[in-house]
Protein backbone atom coordinates (compact mmCIF):
# COMPACT_ATOMS: atom_id res chain seq x y z
CA UNK A 1 0.00 0.00 0.00
CA UNK A 2 2.79 2.24 0.58
CA UNK A 3 4.22 1.89 -2.76
CA UNK A 4 1.21 2.75 -4.34
CA UNK A 5 0.83 6.17 -2.09
CA UNK A 6 4.44 6.73 -3.35
CA UNK A 7 3.73 8.17 -7.16
CA UNK A 8 0.55 10.45 -6.28
CA UNK A 9 2.71 11.76 -3.30
CA UNK A 10 5.81 12.63 -5.83
CA UNK A 11 3.43 13.78 -7.96
CA UNK A 12 1.29 16.23 -5.44
CA UNK A 13 4.77 17.75 -4.14
CA UNK A 14 6.34 18.45 -7.73
CA UNK A 15 2.67 20.11 -8.80
CA UNK A 16 1.88 21.94 -5.22
CA UNK A 17 5.35 22.29 -3.08
CA UNK A 18 4.33 20.92 0.54
CA UNK A 19 0.83 19.83 0.46
CA UNK A 20 1.59 16.21 -0.43
CA UNK A 21 2.97 15.93 2.99
CA UNK A 22 0.14 17.03 5.13
CA UNK A 23 -1.18 13.79 6.65
CA UNK A 24 -4.84 13.05 6.00
CA UNK A 25 -7.99 14.42 8.43
CA UNK A 26 -8.83 12.14 11.13
CA UNK A 27 -11.78 10.11 10.52
CA UNK A 28 -14.14 10.98 13.42
CA UNK A 29 -16.58 7.59 14.29
CA UNK A 30 -19.74 7.95 11.93
CA UNK A 31 -22.32 5.51 11.59
CA UNK A 32 -21.96 4.26 7.79
CA UNK A 33 -24.74 2.62 5.54
CA UNK A 34 -23.76 1.16 2.47
CA UNK A 35 -26.96 1.69 0.28
CA UNK A 36 -28.85 4.83 -1.06
CA UNK A 37 -30.90 6.89 2.05
CA UNK A 38 -34.03 5.32 2.08
CA UNK A 39 -37.31 7.49 2.13
CA UNK A 40 -37.88 6.87 5.10
CA UNK A 41 -34.94 8.03 6.84
CA UNK A 42 -35.03 11.34 4.65
CA UNK A 43 -39.11 11.99 5.09
CA UNK A 44 -38.75 11.31 8.70
CA UNK A 45 -38.78 13.95 11.31
CA UNK A 46 -40.85 16.52 9.62
CA UNK A 47 -40.22 18.93 12.31
CA UNK A 48 -36.43 18.84 12.54
CA UNK A 49 -33.56 21.33 10.78
CA UNK A 50 -31.57 18.71 8.47
CA UNK A 51 -28.15 19.25 6.66
CA UNK A 52 -27.46 16.94 3.91
CA UNK A 53 -23.95 16.82 2.80
CA UNK A 54 -23.74 15.74 -0.87
CA UNK A 55 -20.98 14.32 -2.59
CA UNK A 56 -21.23 15.87 -6.21
CA UNK A 57 -18.76 13.27 -7.42
CA UNK A 58 -20.04 10.07 -5.63
CA UNK A 59 -23.16 10.48 -4.90
CA UNK A 60 -25.02 12.91 -7.37
CA UNK A 61 -23.23 12.17 -11.23
CA UNK A 62 -23.38 8.54 -12.19
CA UNK A 63 -20.18 8.54 -13.54
CA UNK A 64 -17.68 8.60 -9.95
CA UNK A 65 -14.37 8.17 -10.22
CA UNK A 66 -11.54 10.68 -10.89
CA UNK A 67 -10.73 9.13 -14.18
CA UNK A 68 -14.62 10.00 -15.37
CA UNK A 69 -14.29 13.71 -14.25
CA UNK A 70 -11.58 14.01 -17.72
CA UNK A 71 -14.60 14.88 -20.14
CA UNK A 72 -15.53 17.85 -18.27
CA UNK A 73 -11.65 19.16 -17.74
CA UNK A 74 -11.72 18.62 -21.11
CA UNK A 75 -14.44 20.39 -22.02
CA UNK A 76 -12.49 23.45 -20.02
CA UNK A 77 -9.30 22.86 -21.79
CA UNK A 78 -11.15 23.25 -25.29
CA UNK A 79 -14.35 25.47 -25.19
CA UNK A 80 -12.63 28.12 -23.00
CA UNK A 81 -8.86 27.54 -23.95
CA UNK A 82 -8.06 25.85 -27.35
CA UNK A 83 -7.75 22.50 -28.88
CA UNK A 84 -4.20 22.81 -28.28
CA UNK A 85 -4.34 22.69 -24.96
CA UNK A 86 -6.74 19.79 -25.18
CA UNK A 87 -4.39 17.75 -26.93
CA UNK A 88 -1.88 18.34 -24.17
CA UNK A 89 -4.12 17.27 -21.61
CA UNK A 90 -5.14 14.30 -23.80
CA UNK A 91 -1.05 13.44 -23.89
CA UNK A 92 -1.29 13.57 -19.95
CA UNK A 93 -4.67 10.81 -19.75
CA UNK A 94 -2.40 7.94 -19.20
CA UNK A 95 -0.19 9.91 -15.96
CA UNK A 96 -4.12 10.65 -15.24
CA UNK A 97 -5.22 7.26 -15.32
CA UNK A 98 -2.29 5.88 -13.16
CA UNK A 99 -2.59 8.41 -10.72
CA UNK A 100 -6.24 7.52 -9.86
CA UNK A 101 -5.45 3.84 -9.93
CA UNK A 102 -2.95 4.05 -7.34
CA UNK A 103 -5.02 5.83 -5.53
CA UNK A 104 -4.34 9.49 -5.57
CA UNK A 105 -7.67 11.02 -7.42
CA UNK A 106 -7.07 13.97 -5.82
CA UNK A 107 -3.82 14.64 -7.27
CA UNK A 108 -5.45 13.61 -10.95
CA UNK A 109 -8.01 16.59 -10.20
CA UNK A 110 -5.05 18.78 -9.61
CA UNK A 111 -3.33 17.49 -12.58
CA UNK A 112 -6.19 17.93 -14.98
CA UNK A 113 -7.09 21.60 -13.34
CA UNK A 114 -3.79 22.70 -13.86
CA UNK A 115 -3.32 22.00 -17.30
CA UNK A 116 -7.08 22.77 -17.80
CA UNK A 117 -7.09 26.44 -16.22
CA UNK A 118 -3.14 27.61 -16.10
CA UNK A 119 -2.88 30.90 -17.82
CA UNK A 120 -6.94 31.48 -18.88
CA UNK A 121 -8.04 35.22 -17.73
CA UNK A 122 -10.48 35.30 -14.54
CA UNK A 123 -12.58 37.49 -15.93
CA UNK A 124 -13.80 35.65 -19.22
CA UNK A 125 -14.26 32.39 -18.05
CA UNK A 126 -17.50 31.48 -18.19
CA UNK A 127 -17.45 27.70 -19.02
CA UNK A 128 -18.56 26.87 -15.91
CA UNK A 129 -21.89 28.47 -16.62
CA UNK A 130 -22.18 28.09 -20.65
CA UNK A 131 -21.03 24.79 -21.20
CA UNK A 132 -20.67 22.38 -18.40
CA UNK A 133 -24.15 22.23 -16.98
CA UNK A 134 -25.61 20.40 -20.38
CA UNK A 135 -23.21 17.73 -19.94
CA UNK A 136 -23.53 17.76 -16.45
CA UNK A 137 -27.33 17.48 -16.00
CA UNK A 138 -26.90 14.47 -18.37
CA UNK A 139 -24.41 12.34 -15.89
CA UNK A 140 -27.22 13.64 -13.21
CA UNK A 141 -28.73 10.16 -11.59
CA UNK A 142 -32.70 10.18 -11.65
CA UNK A 143 -32.55 8.24 -8.11
CA UNK A 144 -29.92 10.93 -6.63
CA UNK A 145 -32.33 13.75 -7.28
CA UNK A 146 -35.20 11.83 -5.75
CA UNK A 147 -33.47 11.48 -2.63
CA UNK A 148 -32.50 14.91 -2.58
CA UNK A 149 -36.49 16.42 -3.18
CA UNK A 150 -37.43 13.74 -0.41
CA UNK A 151 -35.61 15.25 1.95
CA UNK A 152 -36.17 18.91 0.98
CA UNK A 153 -40.09 18.43 1.04
CA UNK A 154 -40.34 16.60 4.12
CA UNK A 155 -40.97 19.85 6.32
CA UNK A 156 -44.33 19.49 8.34
CA UNK A 157 -43.97 23.19 10.06
CA UNK A 158 -42.62 26.23 8.90
CA UNK A 159 -39.52 25.94 11.12
CA UNK A 160 -38.39 23.23 9.74
CA UNK A 161 -35.52 23.43 6.93
CA UNK A 162 -33.49 21.03 4.90
CA UNK A 163 -30.05 22.48 4.00
CA UNK A 164 -27.92 20.87 0.82
CA UNK A 165 -24.85 21.05 0.85
CA UNK A 166 -22.74 20.16 -2.00
CA UNK A 167 -19.36 19.13 -1.68
CA UNK A 168 -16.96 18.37 -4.85
CA UNK A 169 -13.70 17.18 -5.68
CA UNK A 170 -13.67 19.71 -8.78
CA UNK A 171 -13.15 23.17 -8.79
CA UNK A 172 -15.43 25.85 -7.35
CA UNK A 173 -15.69 27.51 -10.45
CA UNK A 174 -16.75 24.59 -12.85
CA UNK A 175 -19.33 23.04 -10.42
CA UNK A 176 -20.93 25.90 -8.53
CA UNK A 177 -22.83 27.49 -11.50
CA UNK A 178 -24.47 24.35 -12.11
CA UNK A 179 -25.97 23.77 -8.93
CA UNK A 180 -26.69 27.03 -8.07
CA UNK A 181 -28.96 27.14 -11.62
CA UNK A 182 -30.03 24.08 -11.61
CA UNK A 183 -29.96 22.09 -8.69
CA UNK A 184 -30.96 24.55 -6.52
CA UNK A 185 -34.65 23.74 -7.72
CA UNK A 186 -34.40 20.41 -6.72
CA UNK A 187 -33.77 21.75 -3.12
CA UNK A 188 -37.32 23.53 -3.74
CA UNK A 189 -35.49 26.60 -3.83
CA UNK A 190 -33.64 26.97 -0.68
CA UNK A 191 -30.00 28.22 -0.07
CA UNK A 192 -27.51 26.55 -2.01
CA UNK A 193 -23.99 25.59 -0.09
CA UNK A 194 -20.67 24.76 -1.86
CA UNK A 195 -18.29 23.72 -0.33
CA UNK A 196 -15.42 23.38 -3.25
CA UNK A 197 -11.90 24.59 -3.29
CA UNK A 198 -10.97 27.69 -5.22
CA UNK A 199 -8.70 27.82 -7.95
CA UNK A 200 -5.94 30.24 -7.27
CA UNK A 201 -5.35 33.59 -9.38
CA UNK A 202 -2.79 35.84 -9.71
CA UNK A 203 -2.75 39.22 -11.80
CA UNK A 204 -6.20 38.10 -13.08
CA UNK A 205 -5.41 34.84 -14.58
CA UNK A 206 -5.88 31.03 -12.99
CA UNK A 207 -2.41 30.04 -12.30
CA UNK A 208 -3.54 25.94 -12.23
CA UNK A 209 -2.89 25.76 -8.81
CA UNK A 210 -5.90 24.36 -6.32
CA UNK A 211 -6.69 25.26 -3.03
CA UNK A 212 -4.55 22.45 -0.09
CA UNK A 213 -7.00 20.00 1.21
CA UNK A 214 -11.50 20.33 1.78
CA UNK A 215 -10.23 22.11 5.04
CA UNK A 216 -10.74 25.35 3.94
CA UNK A 217 -13.79 24.61 2.24
CA UNK A 218 -14.81 23.12 4.85
CA UNK A 219 -14.54 25.70 7.40
CA UNK A 220 -16.19 28.40 4.93
CA UNK A 221 -18.75 30.74 6.99
CA UNK A 222 -21.47 29.51 4.44
CA UNK A 223 -20.68 25.80 5.53
CA UNK A 224 -20.80 26.95 9.32
CA UNK A 225 -23.65 28.52 8.68
CA UNK A 226 -25.62 25.88 7.07
CA UNK A 227 -24.14 23.65 10.13
CA UNK A 228 -25.18 26.07 12.79
CA UNK A 229 -28.97 25.13 14.89
CA UNK A 230 -29.24 21.86 12.50
CA UNK A 231 -30.86 18.98 14.33
CA UNK A 232 -29.52 16.33 12.12
CA UNK A 233 -26.98 15.73 9.33
CA UNK A 234 -26.92 13.23 7.10
CA UNK A 235 -23.76 12.41 4.62
CA UNK A 236 -24.57 11.18 0.89
CA UNK A 237 -21.52 9.41 -0.77
CA UNK A 238 -20.56 7.04 -3.78
CA UNK A 239 -18.57 3.66 -4.13
CA UNK A 240 -15.09 5.86 -3.90
CA UNK A 241 -16.02 7.37 -0.28
CA UNK A 242 -14.17 10.57 -0.82
CA UNK A 243 -16.85 12.22 1.89
CA UNK A 244 -15.25 9.94 4.03
CA UNK A 245 -11.65 11.74 3.99
CA UNK A 246 -13.19 14.89 4.03
CA UNK A 247 -13.36 17.24 7.09
CA UNK A 248 -17.29 17.60 6.00
CA UNK A 249 -17.44 14.10 7.81
CA UNK A 250 -16.79 15.31 11.31
CA UNK A 251 -20.40 17.01 11.17
CA UNK A 252 -22.22 14.25 10.17
CA UNK A 253 -24.00 11.58 12.37
CA UNK A 254 -24.92 9.07 9.44
CA UNK A 255 -22.88 8.64 5.61
CA UNK A 256 -25.63 6.91 3.02
CA UNK A 257 -22.79 5.39 0.79
CA UNK A 258 -23.69 3.87 -2.81
CA UNK A 259 -21.72 1.41 -4.23
CA UNK A 260 -20.66 0.76 -8.04
CA UNK A 261 -23.24 -2.07 -8.39
CA UNK A 262 -26.23 -0.05 -6.93
CA UNK A 263 -24.85 3.35 -8.74
CA UNK A 264 -24.57 1.66 -12.62
CA UNK A 265 -28.61 0.74 -12.04
CA UNK A 266 -29.17 4.69 -11.75
CA UNK A 267 -31.09 5.83 -14.65
CA UNK A 268 -30.42 9.62 -16.01
CA UNK A 269 -32.52 12.34 -16.23
CA UNK A 270 -35.31 12.42 -19.06
CA UNK A 271 -34.24 15.10 -20.88
CA UNK A 272 -36.63 18.62 -20.73
CA UNK A 273 -39.38 16.11 -18.87
CA UNK A 274 -37.73 16.08 -15.17
CA UNK A 275 -34.75 18.72 -15.08
CA UNK A 276 -34.64 20.47 -12.17
CA UNK A 277 -34.54 23.23 -14.19
CA UNK A 278 -35.34 23.77 -17.60
CA UNK A 279 -32.10 23.93 -19.77
CA UNK A 280 -32.70 26.37 -22.63
CA UNK A 281 -29.56 27.59 -23.46
CA UNK A 282 -25.85 26.38 -23.55
CA UNK A 283 -22.48 27.11 -25.50
CA UNK A 284 -19.62 25.90 -26.84
CA UNK A 285 -18.23 24.30 -29.87
CA UNK A 286 -18.38 20.47 -29.05
CA UNK A 287 -21.69 18.50 -30.10
CA UNK A 288 -20.85 15.88 -27.98
CA UNK A 289 -18.53 14.90 -24.28
CA UNK A 290 -14.97 14.79 -25.20
CA UNK A 291 -13.84 11.19 -23.18
CA UNK A 292 -10.50 10.14 -23.59
CA UNK A 293 -11.64 8.10 -26.51
CA UNK A 294 -13.71 10.56 -28.15
CA UNK A 295 -11.32 13.47 -27.67
CA UNK A 296 -8.77 11.67 -29.37
CA UNK A 297 -11.03 10.77 -32.43
CA UNK A 298 -12.01 14.72 -33.07
CA UNK A 299 -8.38 15.41 -32.48
CA UNK A 300 -7.58 13.32 -35.50
CA UNK A 301 -10.27 14.15 -37.53
CA UNK A 302 -9.82 17.94 -37.36
CA UNK A 303 -7.48 18.37 -40.28
CA UNK A 304 -9.57 16.01 -42.16
CA UNK A 305 -12.64 18.06 -41.07
CA UNK A 306 -10.60 21.39 -41.86
CA UNK A 307 -10.66 20.13 -46.06
CA UNK A 308 -14.03 18.57 -46.14
CA UNK A 309 -15.45 22.17 -45.02
CA UNK A 310 -13.32 23.84 -48.08
CA UNK A 311 -14.51 20.74 -49.96
CA UNK A 312 -18.04 21.24 -49.19
CA UNK A 313 -17.80 24.95 -49.36
CA UNK A 314 -16.50 25.28 -52.95
CA UNK A 315 -18.80 22.64 -53.55
CA UNK A 316 -22.19 24.74 -52.85
CA UNK A 317 -20.51 27.73 -54.05
CA UNK A 318 -19.21 26.31 -57.43
CA UNK A 319 -22.23 24.03 -58.04
CA UNK A 320 -26.63 24.68 -58.75
CA UNK A 321 -28.43 23.35 -55.57
CA UNK A 322 -29.88 20.33 -57.66
CA UNK A 323 -26.05 19.00 -58.30
CA UNK A 324 -24.53 20.02 -55.63
CA UNK A 325 -26.72 18.56 -53.22
CA UNK A 326 -26.18 15.37 -54.34
CA UNK A 327 -22.35 15.91 -53.91
CA UNK A 328 -22.94 16.91 -50.36
CA UNK A 329 -24.70 14.44 -49.43
CA UNK A 330 -22.18 11.53 -50.69
CA UNK A 331 -19.74 13.78 -48.25
CA UNK A 332 -22.13 13.39 -45.53
CA UNK A 333 -24.04 16.30 -45.79
CA UNK A 334 -27.81 15.52 -45.90
CA UNK A 335 -31.00 16.78 -45.76
CA UNK A 336 -34.63 15.83 -45.93
CA UNK A 337 -37.85 17.68 -46.71
CA UNK A 338 -40.96 17.17 -45.07
CA UNK A 339 -44.46 17.75 -46.40
CA UNK A 340 -44.45 20.04 -49.66
CA UNK A 341 -43.39 23.33 -50.42
CA UNK A 342 -45.40 25.88 -51.67
CA UNK A 343 -46.55 26.15 -55.04
CA UNK A 344 -44.10 28.51 -57.67
CA UNK A 345 -46.53 31.81 -58.37
CA UNK A 346 -47.25 32.14 -61.65
CA UNK A 347 -46.08 35.73 -62.51
CA UNK A 348 -49.02 37.65 -63.70
CA UNK A 349 -48.68 39.89 -66.92
CA UNK A 350 -47.06 43.41 -66.04
CA UNK A 351 -49.45 46.12 -65.45
CA UNK A 352 -48.89 49.21 -67.52
CA UNK A 353 -48.16 50.74 -64.24
CA UNK A 354 -45.50 48.43 -63.96
CA UNK A 355 -46.57 46.93 -60.66
CA UNK A 356 -45.19 43.28 -60.00
CA UNK A 357 -46.77 40.87 -57.28
CA UNK A 358 -45.68 40.52 -54.38
CA UNK A 359 -42.94 38.58 -53.23
CA UNK A 360 -43.37 35.51 -50.30
CA UNK A 361 -42.58 35.78 -46.60
CA UNK A 362 -40.77 32.63 -44.77
CA UNK A 363 -40.93 32.71 -41.21
CA UNK A 364 -38.36 30.11 -39.78
CA UNK A 365 -37.56 29.50 -36.23
CA UNK A 366 -33.27 29.57 -35.70
CA UNK A 367 -31.04 26.45 -35.63
CA UNK A 368 -28.02 28.34 -37.04
CA UNK A 369 -26.62 30.86 -39.78
CA UNK A 370 -27.56 28.95 -42.91
CA UNK A 371 -30.99 28.51 -42.24
CA UNK A 372 -31.78 30.04 -45.39
CA UNK A 373 -29.56 28.42 -47.40
CA UNK A 374 -31.55 25.08 -46.87
CA UNK A 375 -35.04 26.89 -47.28
CA UNK A 376 -33.84 28.07 -51.06
CA UNK A 377 -32.54 24.28 -51.77
CA UNK A 378 -36.04 22.94 -50.30
CA UNK A 379 -38.15 25.47 -52.47
CA UNK A 380 -35.06 25.19 -55.20
CA UNK A 381 -35.71 29.36 -55.96
CA UNK A 382 -33.27 31.94 -54.72
CA UNK A 383 -34.18 33.87 -51.72
CA UNK A 384 -33.38 37.42 -49.85
CA UNK A 385 -32.05 36.39 -46.10
CA UNK A 386 -32.61 39.27 -43.71
CA UNK A 387 -30.14 38.94 -40.56
CA UNK A 388 -29.57 41.41 -37.64
CA UNK A 389 -25.66 40.69 -37.62
CA UNK A 390 -23.53 38.64 -39.32
CA UNK A 391 -20.09 38.52 -38.96
CA UNK A 392 -17.99 39.39 -42.73
CA UNK A 393 -16.86 36.08 -42.69
CA UNK A 394 -20.13 34.23 -42.74
CA UNK A 395 -22.02 37.19 -45.32
CA UNK A 396 -18.85 36.17 -47.97
CA UNK A 397 -19.10 32.56 -47.74
CA UNK A 398 -23.18 32.76 -48.00
CA UNK A 399 -24.05 30.91 -51.67
CA UNK A 400 -27.30 32.90 -51.67
CA UNK A 401 -25.79 36.32 -51.77
CA UNK A 402 -25.32 39.09 -49.53
CA UNK A 403 -27.40 38.96 -46.22
CA UNK A 404 -30.18 42.09 -46.00
CA UNK A 405 -28.76 43.50 -42.79
CA UNK A 406 -31.35 44.78 -40.17
CA UNK A 407 -30.56 47.93 -37.66
CA UNK A 408 -32.88 46.92 -34.61
CA UNK A 409 -35.06 49.91 -35.94
CA UNK A 410 -38.53 48.91 -36.08
CA UNK A 411 -39.37 51.26 -38.74
CA UNK A 412 -35.86 50.94 -40.84
CA UNK A 413 -36.50 46.72 -40.79
CA UNK A 414 -40.02 47.16 -41.60
CA UNK A 415 -38.85 49.33 -44.93
CA UNK A 416 -36.04 47.33 -45.35
CA UNK A 417 -38.07 43.86 -45.91
CA UNK A 418 -41.12 45.86 -47.48
CA UNK A 419 -38.96 46.78 -50.10
CA UNK A 420 -37.55 43.53 -50.60
CA UNK A 421 -41.37 42.19 -50.98
CA UNK A 422 -42.21 44.83 -53.24
CA UNK A 423 -39.80 43.67 -55.61
CA UNK A 424 -40.66 40.28 -55.76
CA UNK A 425 -38.09 38.80 -53.92
CA UNK A 426 -38.75 35.66 -51.42
CA UNK A 427 -37.83 36.44 -47.83
CA UNK A 428 -36.65 34.60 -45.60
CA UNK A 429 -36.75 36.05 -41.85
CA UNK A 430 -36.07 34.43 -38.53
CA UNK A 431 -38.35 36.50 -35.96
CA UNK A 432 -36.42 35.00 -32.89
CA UNK A 433 -33.73 37.03 -33.45
CA UNK A 434 -30.80 34.15 -32.74
CA UNK A 435 -30.48 30.72 -32.25
CA UNK A 436 -31.48 27.99 -29.59
CA UNK A 437 -29.95 24.63 -29.55
CA UNK A 438 -32.26 22.79 -27.69
CA UNK A 439 -35.94 21.89 -28.15
CA UNK A 440 -37.21 25.63 -27.24
CA UNK A 441 -38.75 28.30 -29.55
CA UNK A 442 -37.44 31.80 -28.04
CA UNK A 443 -40.54 35.13 -28.45
CA UNK A 444 -41.14 35.64 -32.06
CA UNK A 445 -40.56 39.33 -32.60
CA UNK A 446 -44.09 40.29 -34.44
CA UNK A 447 -42.60 42.58 -36.94
CA UNK A 448 -43.14 40.45 -39.72
CA UNK A 449 -46.72 39.92 -39.19
CA UNK A 450 -47.46 43.44 -40.58
CA UNK A 451 -44.98 43.63 -44.08
CA UNK A 452 -47.37 41.06 -45.43
CA UNK A 453 -50.73 39.38 -46.24
CA UNK A 454 -49.98 35.78 -46.16
CA UNK A 455 -46.75 34.33 -44.33
CA UNK A 456 -45.63 30.62 -44.62
CA UNK A 457 -44.14 29.38 -41.77
CA UNK A 458 -40.65 26.44 -42.13
CA UNK A 459 -40.01 24.25 -39.05
CA UNK A 460 -36.32 23.42 -38.95
CA UNK A 461 -34.34 20.92 -37.24
CA UNK A 462 -30.74 20.84 -37.13
CA UNK A 463 -28.06 17.82 -36.49
CA UNK A 464 -24.64 17.64 -36.09
CA UNK A 465 -22.39 14.99 -34.89
CA UNK A 466 -19.37 16.72 -33.76
CA UNK A 467 -19.51 20.62 -33.96
CA UNK A 468 -22.24 23.40 -33.21
CA UNK A 469 -22.71 25.74 -36.05
CA UNK A 470 -23.20 28.73 -33.69
CA UNK A 471 -21.65 30.32 -30.82
CA UNK A 472 -22.73 33.35 -28.14
CA UNK A 473 -18.92 33.75 -26.24
CA UNK A 474 -16.72 32.28 -29.17
CA UNK A 475 -15.46 33.57 -32.76
CA UNK A 476 -18.33 33.76 -34.66
CA UNK A 477 -16.25 33.89 -38.24
CA UNK A 478 -16.16 30.45 -37.82
CA UNK A 479 -19.82 29.50 -37.41
CA UNK A 480 -20.09 27.94 -40.82
CA UNK A 481 -16.78 26.84 -41.20
CA UNK A 482 -17.14 24.66 -38.18
CA UNK A 483 -20.64 23.23 -39.07
CA UNK A 484 -19.31 22.48 -42.51
CA UNK A 485 -16.14 20.33 -40.22
CA UNK A 486 -18.78 17.94 -38.99
CA UNK A 487 -17.88 14.02 -40.43
CA UNK A 488 -22.05 13.92 -40.72
CA UNK A 489 -25.02 16.52 -40.18
CA UNK A 490 -28.31 16.93 -41.48
CA UNK A 491 -31.31 19.55 -41.94
CA UNK A 492 -34.78 18.72 -42.10
CA UNK A 493 -36.81 21.64 -43.60
CA UNK A 494 -41.10 21.49 -43.00
CA UNK A 495 -43.34 23.82 -44.81
CA UNK A 496 -46.71 24.53 -42.94
CA UNK A 497 -49.50 25.72 -43.81
CA UNK A 498 -49.75 29.25 -45.06
CA UNK A 499 -51.50 31.70 -42.39
CA UNK A 500 -53.49 34.76 -43.25
CA UNK A 501 -51.56 38.03 -41.93
CA UNK A 502 -54.18 39.97 -43.50
CA UNK A 503 -56.10 40.78 -40.15
CA UNK A 504 -53.08 42.60 -39.03
CA UNK A 505 -52.47 44.70 -41.78
CA UNK A 506 -56.42 45.81 -41.56
CA UNK A 507 -55.99 46.30 -38.04
CA UNK A 508 -58.48 43.99 -37.04
CA UNK A 509 -55.60 41.37 -34.84
CA UNK A 510 -52.76 42.67 -32.82
CA UNK A 511 -49.40 41.64 -34.55
CA UNK A 512 -48.24 39.83 -31.24
CA UNK A 513 -51.15 37.11 -31.06
CA UNK A 514 -50.30 36.07 -35.11
CA UNK A 515 -46.79 36.05 -33.83
CA UNK A 516 -47.46 33.77 -31.11
CA UNK A 517 -49.65 31.51 -33.09
CA UNK A 518 -47.07 30.82 -36.01
CA UNK A 519 -44.54 30.12 -33.17
CA UNK A 520 -47.32 28.06 -31.76
CA UNK A 521 -47.68 25.65 -35.16
CA UNK A 522 -43.70 25.75 -35.50
CA UNK A 523 -43.46 24.50 -31.98
CA UNK A 524 -45.82 21.76 -33.20
CA UNK A 525 -44.84 20.96 -36.29
CA UNK A 526 -41.08 19.95 -34.50
CA UNK A 527 -42.11 18.76 -31.14
CA UNK A 528 -40.67 22.23 -29.30
CA UNK A 529 -41.99 24.14 -26.77
CA UNK A 530 -43.11 27.61 -26.94
CA UNK A 531 -41.48 30.22 -24.66
CA UNK A 532 -41.05 34.05 -24.08
CA UNK A 533 -37.64 34.17 -23.86
CA UNK A 534 -35.49 36.46 -25.90
CA UNK A 535 -32.27 36.92 -27.33
CA UNK A 536 -31.42 39.32 -25.15
CA UNK A 537 -32.26 36.59 -21.73
CA UNK A 538 -29.49 34.10 -23.86
CA UNK A 539 -26.72 36.40 -24.14
CA UNK A 540 -27.57 37.86 -20.81
CA UNK A 541 -26.59 34.55 -19.67
CA UNK A 542 -23.93 33.09 -21.97
CA UNK A 543 -22.35 36.12 -22.81
CA UNK A 544 -23.08 38.91 -19.93
CA UNK A 545 -23.92 41.09 -22.59
CA UNK A 546 -27.56 41.72 -24.35
CA UNK A 547 -25.80 40.43 -27.72
CA UNK A 548 -26.15 44.51 -29.86
CA UNK A 549 -22.76 44.93 -31.26
CA UNK A 550 -22.50 49.20 -30.34
CA UNK A 551 -18.63 49.30 -32.32
CA UNK A 552 -17.99 49.71 -35.71
CA UNK A 553 -17.54 47.09 -38.06
CA UNK A 554 -19.94 44.70 -38.99
CA UNK A 555 -18.80 41.40 -36.75
CA UNK A 556 -22.04 40.85 -34.41
CA UNK A 557 -23.69 38.65 -32.26
CA UNK A 558 -26.07 35.85 -33.62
Amino acid sequence: MAKTKLFPALFSLLLHGGAATLPPPRVPAVTVHRCTPPAARLSAGGEKTVTMVVDVEGALLRSSSSRSLFPYFMLVAVEAGSFLRGLLLLLLYPVISLLAGAGGGDVAVRAMAAVAFCGLRESRFRAGRTVLPRWLLDDVGKEAVDAIVTLTRRRSSPAATATVVWASSMPRVMVEPFLREYMAAAEGGGEVVVAAREMKVVWGFYTGVMEDGGEVAAASPEVRRAMEGVDDVVGFSGGSMDLLRSPLVSFCKEVYVVSHEEKSKWRPLPRRREYPRPLVFHDGRLAFLPTPLAAAAMLVWLPFGAALAATRLAVALALPYRHATLLLAATGQSWRLRGSPPPTPTPPPRRATGERRRGQLYVCNHRTLIDPVYVSIALDRPVRAVSYSLSRVSDLLSPIGATVRLARDRAHDGAAMARLLEAGAHVVVCPEGTTCREPYLLRFSPLFAELADGVVPVALAAEAAAFHGTTAGGWKSMDALCYLANPRMCYTVEFLPAVDASPVREGKAASTELANAVQRRVAEALGYESTMLTRKDKYLMLAGNDGVVRRRGDVGAK
